[in-house]
């Protein structure tokens, strides 16, 4: 390992023509290294990136005349990437992302991360992301860590060695910090029904957000509430400390929330330094259907852009936009739907654009993310119904019934027409 000053790193040293690169995602992106590459971009040659979720302002459509972007989708900052025409949409399941970089089919010949400064054993945390990054790292040629001495050292899978990395570069940097959703009455009572699906001694997964956000805010008075997701933020950490979250009745993990990535603010990541009541592990584990099929009371807590009258779930692009991604929905909701006592919640607001479009539509807008096969309750501020045993005709009116009031005779009416009528 070499310990290169940051105003004397020159990528050109490292990275080659055509090299794929892999950069930690989210709150995790090393800062340093990606504003790096961006400035020295014309004289590395051409590059291909690869990116989980952004939300740094580090890279834009100019810069993509040298670096050619791929990601799961436009989730954050990435979408002024996907807006701007530059960035190759990738559509496949978290828990994909390694495997497709163990065969190669997601090259990555450099990795970009930050770590925390290391232990007294010498281990570097993987800090705020350990998802698919132990992947990456087994099959490139260079590893650059930008070693933040603000990151935390948190409890992961596998920490790094010094022998895995090729140049250290320390910083001493505040983190990215993505502070929790606001929320108001319209996502409370979203969440008063969701709410109302969570027992006791359930294990949550859950995702960012502000229906996500107000969900969480109504489970204060719960017990013994478990925590195995691909990510957490603020909210986990005041219901931990708040003595909600307490894992203890989990079939594996007991004691432990664990989570791929921190994706929160200074307060969750004080909370998880050197906190063994959290584990951050690869998607392999966090989202992988051996550990999940073990989970009883499984609620998964995922959103969507549209849900069509037979159940089918957009999460991803509306048209050409491309928004969210395909990301752990699947993974959780088909776990969470086979888990005893577990349930499966797609919820997401009734309208949009001021009221002026339904999200309960007839015919999706964008791709089919999660299968009408795969979905269980649908929730918006209306109300919650179960498909599960519903056939066509019967989801339709339910979905329809759980629709804003002003397109609600227009979904029963073409319910009817798509499935007949009601005997």
């Amino acid at each position: 390992m070499r310990t290169i000053p940051l105003d004397s790193l020159d990528l050109a040293e490292f990275i080659r023509p055509g090299d794929g690169i892999v950069v930690g995602q989210g709150t995790s992106e090393p800062i340093a290294l990606t504003q790096a590459l961006v400035a020295q971009r014309e004289r590395l040659g051409s590059a291909r990136l690869f990116f989980g979720s952004g939300f740094s302002d580090v890279f834009t459509p100019e810069a993509s005349d040298r670096l050619h972007y791929s990601g799961i989708g436009g989730i954050g900052t990435h979408r002024r990437l996907t807006q701007a025409g530059c960035f190759n949409v990738l559509p496949c399941h978290i828990s994909s992302v390694s495997p497709l970089l163990q065969s190669g089919a997601i090259p990555c010949d450099v990795l970009l991360v930050q770590v925390s400064p290391p232990n007294e054993r010498g281990e570097y945390s993987w800090s705020l992301a350990n998802d698919y990054l132990r992947a990456a790292l087994g099959k490139a040629r260079i590893v650059i860590a930008e070693v933040n001495a603000q990151a935390p050292w948190t409890p992961c899978d596998a920490p790094l060695t010094e022998a895995e990395i090729t140049v250290r570069v320390n910083t001493d940097r505040p983190l990215l910090q993505l502070p929790s959703s606001p929320f108001g009455d319209l996502e409370r009572r979203i969440a008063t029904f969701a709410s109302q699906l969570i027992p006791d001694r359930a294990t949550l997964q859950v995702g960012i957000g502000a229906i996500p956000e107000a969900i969480m805010a109504q489970l204060k008075d719960r017990r013994d509430l478990g925590i195995h997701s691909g990510m957490i933020g603020d909210s986990v950490a005041d219901l931990m400390e708040a003595g909600v979250v307490t894992n203890a009745c989990k079939e594996i993990d007991q004691g432990i929330s664990v989570t791929g990535t921190l994706f929160g603010t200074d307060r969750l990541y004080r909370f998880a330094h050197r906190n063994t009541a959290i584990r951050l592990a690869p998607t392999s584990y966090t989202h992988g259907s051996a550990s999940l099929g073990r989970l009883r009371r499984l609620v998964s807590l995922n959103s969507a852009l549209e849900v069509d009258l037979s159940g089918q779930v957009n999460a991803e692009a509306l048209g050409n936009a491309h928004i969210g991604a395909v990301g752990g929905q699947v993974d959780f909701v088909r776990a969470a739907r086979a888990s005893e006592g577990g349930a499966s919640i797609i919820a997401l607001p009734s309208t949009a654009r001021g009221g002026q479009e339904s999200r309960i539509v007839a015919h999706l807008h964008g791709p089919v993310t999660t299968a009408r096969s795969d979905v269980d309750w649908v929730i918006t501020e209306h109300g919650a119904v179960s498909l599960a045993g519903l056939g066509l005709r019967q989801r339709a009116q339910a979905l329809a019934g759980i629709a804003d009031p002003l397109h609600r005779e227009t979904l029963l009416r073409t319910a009817a027409e798509l499935y007949g009528s009601a005997s």
